[in-house]
C-alpha cells in the first residue's frame, strides 16, 4: 500500500481527493490535514510514503512545508497539487523538495498515477508548466527583494514595510526598486502582481 497525506485548506477539495484516492486498491489516505503547520506533525505520527500538497494554506505555506518535510523525513516523497500552474512556483517547488507538481485540475487519473510513479522514485511535472517553466526561466528576484516585495504587495508605506521587516527605509526602498526594474514594472504594486502572477513570490 501506498500510504499518503493530504494537506489542503479546502474541506470540500480535501474530502474530494480522499474519496478518490481511496477507490485506489494499492493508496491509503493515512493523514488528512488542513495547514501548513501540521504536516510535518501530522506526517511524523503516521508515516506517509508521498504528502500531497497544497501551496497556499494557512501557517507554512506548502512550499514552506513541503522543505520542512523533506529535511525532517526525506523517505517521504512529495507531490504539489495546486490550483496554481505557475512557472515560478514549479521551480520553488523542486527546489524545496517536490518530486511532482500537477495542477488539481488535472483529469483524476493524472493525480492518482502521479502519487504511484513518485512513489517508485520517478519526478512527474505537468508537461505544459515544465515548457511554461523553461520559457519563463528563474525568477530574477533575490531571496530578500521578495520578502520586501511580498511585504509591500499590500500597499503600506516605506516605512510600514522597513519596520515589519527590521530594516532601514533607505534598505527597503533600493530592493523595491531593484525589484520593479528586474520584473519591468512602472510601480511596485505592478512588480508585486507581475510577480506574483509568474510565482515568484
Amino acid at each position: 500500500m501506498i500510504r499518503v497525506l493530504l494537506a489542503d485548506d479546502q474541506a470540500l477539495v480535501r474530502g474530494a481527493l480522499a474519496a478518490m484516492l481511496g477507490l485506489e486498491p494499492d493508496i491509503e489516505v493515512v493523514a488528512e490535514v488542513s495547514s501548513g503547520d501540521e504536516v510535518l506533525t501530522a506526517a511524523r505520527r503516521t508515516g506517509p510514503d508521498v504528502a500531497l500538497l497544497d501551496i497556499q494554506m494557512p501557517g507554512r505555506d506548502g512550499l514552506q512545508a513541503a522543505a520542512e518535510l523533506n529535511r525532517a523525513l526525506p523517505s517521504c516523497r512529495i507531490v504539489v497539487c495546486t490550483t496554481f500552474g505557475r512557472p515560478g512556483y514549479l521551480a520553488r517547488a523542486m527546489a524545496a523538495g517536490a518530486a511532482g507538481y500537477v495542477v488539481k485540475d488535472a483529469p483524476p487519473e493524472q493525480l492518482v498515477d502521479a502519487v504511484r510513479r513518485v512513489h517508485a522514485g520517478l519526478r512527474v511535472v505537468d508537461p505544459a508548466l515544465a515548457a511554461e517553466s523553461l520559457a519563463t526561466g528563474q525568477s530574477p528576484l533575490t531571496d530578500r527583494e521578495r520578502e520586501v516585495l511580498l511585504a509591500a504587495r499590500d500597499g503600506g508605506t516605506i516605512a510600514d514595510v522597513a519596520r515589519l521587516l527590521h530594516l532601514s527605509t533607505g534598505t527597503v526602498r533600493n530592493h523595491l526598486s531593484a525589484a520593479i526594474g528586474k520584473t519591468g514594472a512602472r510601480t511596485r504594486a505592478e512588480a508585486a502582481r507581475l510577480a506574483d502572477a509568474n510565482g515568484w513570490l
